[in-house]
């Protein structure tokens, strides 16, 4: 076996190549993220990232390979977000390389803390290698909270089309995150030729992810016999504001409504978020429409509302007599895109340019609810990338029997942005054991199951509707009772453990 320690230490020594390797392997493990899916690219990335690591003579030495290795990655999962930015390309397309490896980089800075703080921790102690997956793991963690939190495009969402995402249940994505990482560090010392006992590390911890087969049930809960209609109307970012096309759009979608069932008749019929494109106040003619169009079930839709000067991302529920009431407002805003951080603190220092509170983006609203949908049961609505956050599920008042994502993913274009927040919509089911229904703008609108299983959808860029049988509830996970508080607790203690033994040894 060539001695791919001593090979791997050449390359480290050589600073030019060493940042182009650790780019690349980035770039390689971003392949595990949709569309591409490819999970051994995300191995072999990982695996090169950890060997340079290894190699790392200190913590700012490894914080800096972290981060070069997080640029690479983030900046090809993130590709999307240059899409916002040619909606109006003469006015912000020239934003758009800024904010992609302005995001990539501010993204790989956690990872950096965490491989930099690993490598400190690891010094001489016996094992030290076991520290990389617990900086990995650490900075994922910290991606999830930090700044309200972004934890899109996570190393353990590359598992979601194979056995191994039903783990998930037990550990959610961070913790998936974190095996993998385990996972590629003993396959490492199989590699390197000096761990013997690496080798059956591999095949126990193998075994253990393999459990995901065994962990995954043979059969499921028969659907409910209740029918929902997923409107899908497809409307173009840079049309569906524009007055000479967004009616074309309402008028699509009350045609979809009043569509002949395709088979049952439906019980609820959902539009996608902000479907109409004026604010609620103004919309009082519509909602006898679509009452006349839906023929009896309700409708339940996205519009934005106001309540004097501030605004909101809302669901509104439209009965039969075509009264329209508001159900649900979005609590958790995207920074910068909905809202400005401090805002409307800065109202106390007379700058209200930036401040919700006058109508200067949307206001939060109080947080999760849970909707009483009576025959079709309890119901957790999550407006857009709120899907992307297990703590806001589990923040809920009390457990649903379905969730529902209302989307509009038309800002992340037609490539990987509205795949990847499908695959992470697939996980929340798996995670919580409950069904998912996603209705979304310019698709991927789908039904989910509690294994993640999508059972039917309509695609990518095309209008229509789908007639969706709701998946039945599942039993409550082990996720769903603890989410990350076990990692958290577990990498704390690994941390205070790492410190003592450090203080130990230098005395």
């Amino acid at each position: 076996m060539p001695d791919i320690d001593a090979h791997v230490a050449r390359l480290a020594a050589r600073p030019r190549v060493r940042v182009i390797l650790l780019l690349l392997a980035g770039a390689i493990a971003a392949l595990g993220q949709a569309p591409f899916l490819i999970w051994a690219a995300t191995l072999v990335g990982l695996l090169t990232a950890f060997l340079f690591w290894r190699h790392s003579p200190t913590p700012r030495a490894a914080a800096l390979q972290g981060w070069l290795f997080g640029l690479g990655y983030f900046t090809l999962t993130m590709s999307w977000l240059v899409n916002p930015f040619f909606v109006e390309p003469e006015r912000h397309g020239w934003m758009a390389p800024f904010a992609l490896l302005g995001m990539a980089g501010g993204l790989a800075l956690l990872w950096a803390l965490g491989w930099g703080v690993a490598r400190w921790l690891a010094g001489d102690i016996r094992f030290g290698w076991l520290f990389w997956p617990a900086g990995l793991a650490g900075g994922e963690l910290l991606r999830g909270m930090l700044f309200t939190g972004f934890p899109w495009g996570g190393p353990g969402l590359v598992w979601i089309d194979t056995p191994m995402a039903q783990i998930a249940s037990w550990v959610g994505v961070s913790g998936l995150s974190f095996l993998t990482a385990i996972w590629v560090a003993l396959l490492a010392a199989v590699l390197i030729g000096r761990n013997l006992k690496g080798a059956a590390g591999v095949m126990a911890l193998s075994l253990a992810l393999g459990l995901g087969t065994v962990l995954s049930p043979s059969s499921l809960p028969e659907d409910t016999p209740h029918t929902l209609r997923l409107i899908q109307p497809n409307a173009p970012q840079h049309q569906k504001w524009d007055p000479d096309f967004a009616e074309s759009f309402v008028h699509r979608q009350l045609e979809l409504t009043a569509a002949p069932p395709e088979s049952a008749r439906p019980n609820l019929i959902i539009w996608p978020e902000t479907s109409v494109p004026y604010l609620m106040r103004h919309a009082t003619r519509l909602f006898p429409l679509i009452a006349e169009a839906a023929d009896g079930p309700p409708v339940l839709m996205g519009i934005q509302r106001a309540e004097e000067l501030r605004y909101f991302n809302s669901l509104v529920q439209v009965n039969t007599d075509g009264i329209a009431h508001p159900v649900y407002d979005k609590h958790h805003l995207v920074p910068f895109g909905e809202y400005v951080p401090l805002g409307d603190a800065m109202t106390r220092i007379g700058i209200r340019a930036f401040a919700a509170q006058y109508g200067q983006g949307y206001s939060a609203g109080p947080g999760p609810v849970v909707l009483d949908m009576g025959v079709l049961g309890k119901v957790l609505p999550l407006i857009c990338y709120e899907a992307v956050f297990p703590r806001d599920i589990r923040n809920a008042p009390e457990r649903p029997d379905w969730i529902l994502q209302a989307t509009n993913d038309a800002w992340f274009g037609d490539f990987s942005g509205p795949q990847q927040h499908l695959v992470q919509a697939r996980f929340r089911a798996i995670e919580f054991g409950l069904p998912v229904i996603r209705v979304a703008n310019t698709g991927i609108s789908a039904a989910i199951d509690v294994r993640g299983q999508v059972r039917s959808y309509l695609p990518l860029g095309q209008a229509g509707f789908l007639d969706a049988r709701l998946p039945a509830v599942g039993g409550e996970t082990l996720y769903a009772r603890v989410g990350d508080w076990p990692l958290s607790l577990l990498l704390a203690s690994a941390a205070f453990m790492a410190v003592l033994s450090r203080r130990r040894f230098s005395h």
